[in-house]
């Protein structure tokens, strides 16, 4: 069985997203995604390796985002980054990105992808 690498920029292009934190490495690995807007469900259930999806714009994402080692964040809706959110991206290098997609339709292109999400039910 082939195991694809599942990249920050194979994301990217997925999600037709824009990157605004160019100056960081998209070629890393992702293992898994996680999408919510709650920054505790993000800590209690997050997976390391992770890529974030969520609609919360604020600096607090990159935040915990850095606490729980997440690899890069996604914002949804379309939803810009402030500078304060962008230079605190850059500073815990972690990349940043943003989709006019749904967290929804975000999360089943990830997961046609190959990524598989954080909490897995049996």
């Amino acid at each position: 069985m082939t195991t694809s690498t599942v990249t920050i920029e194979s994301i990217v292009a997925a999600l037709n997203a824009k990157v605004h934190t160019p100056e960081l490495d998209l070629d890393r690995p992702v293992s898994s995604a996680c999408a919510s807007d709650l920054m505790s469900d993000v800590l209690a259930f997050s997976k390391p390796k992770s890529i974030l999806l969520t609609g919360l714009n604020t600096p607090q994402t990159i935040r915990t985002a850095d606490v729980a080692d997440i690899v890069a964040v996604c914002l949804t809706f379309g939803k810009a980054p402030s500078e304060d959110t962008v230079r605190l991206a850059v500073e815990s290098n972690i990349p940043l990105i943003s989709t006019a997609l749904s967290l929804f339709s975000a999360g089943g292109r990830l997961f046609v992808l190959g990524l598989c999400g954080c909490v897995e039910t049996k």
